[in-house]
């Protein structure tokens, strides 16, 4: 069985994926990694759920740093940038470099991120990030799979019914929740 780090950013984009991954002989763990989420309590809603379904899946999770102000400081400047827009791929970046980091020390090969399952944000751009983060490191390759496509868009609104989960209305970020995503 294949293994792959997984970064995920909530259990409704986390539950498809991870259900396909299963399905096809891919043993995923879950790194849950987002700075960019305000306020604390959404971010620990948003967690709190990814590590109750990943448990009732016996799937692995690594819970990772939240640092809010760091990534307020890393972003500054961009604020009044529109969704999918510099913001979004700097988040991107911050979140995937990370991702492929932790990928290096647990010996990963691979990782993804449901990010590119949202209909929200821009596939090009978590493509980028994902590359860019993958070059940082050595022997881990960013897996560029658009988690919207063979029906896991339709299998998350089944899924987030089923499991009643939370369904957040805006990515996560401060900014977003002005422009509504």
């Amino acid at each position: 069985m294949e293994k792959v780090l997984l970064h995920c950013c909530c259990a409704p984009c986390s539950a498809p994926i991870m259900e396909w991954m299963l399905n096809n002989n891919i043993s995923p763990t879950l790194f849950y990694f987002n700075p960019n989420i305000f306020p604390s309590e959404e971010y620990l809603k948003r967690k709190e759920e990814c590590i109750a379904y990943a448990q009732a899946q016996g799937i692995d999770f690594i819970d990772g740093d939240y640092n809010h102000a760091d990534w307020l400081a890393k972003v500054a400047g961009l604020e009044d940038q529109p969704e999918r827009g510099t913001r979004c791929l700097e988040c991107f970046k911050i979140r995937l470099k990370a991702t492929a980091i932790l990928a290096t020390e647990k010996g990963f090969s691979l990782f993804t991120t449901t990010l590119a399952g949202s209909r929200w944000k821009s596939f090009t751009q978590i493509v980028e990030a994902g590359n860019w983060a993958a070059s940082l490191v050595t022997g881990v390759q960013f897996w560029e799979k658009d988690w919207k496509k063979g029906g896991l868009t339709e299998r998350r609104k089944i899924l987030l019914q089923e499991n009643q989960f939370y369904n957040q209305q805006y990515c996560g970020c401060e900014f977003s929740i002005r422009g509504g995503k």
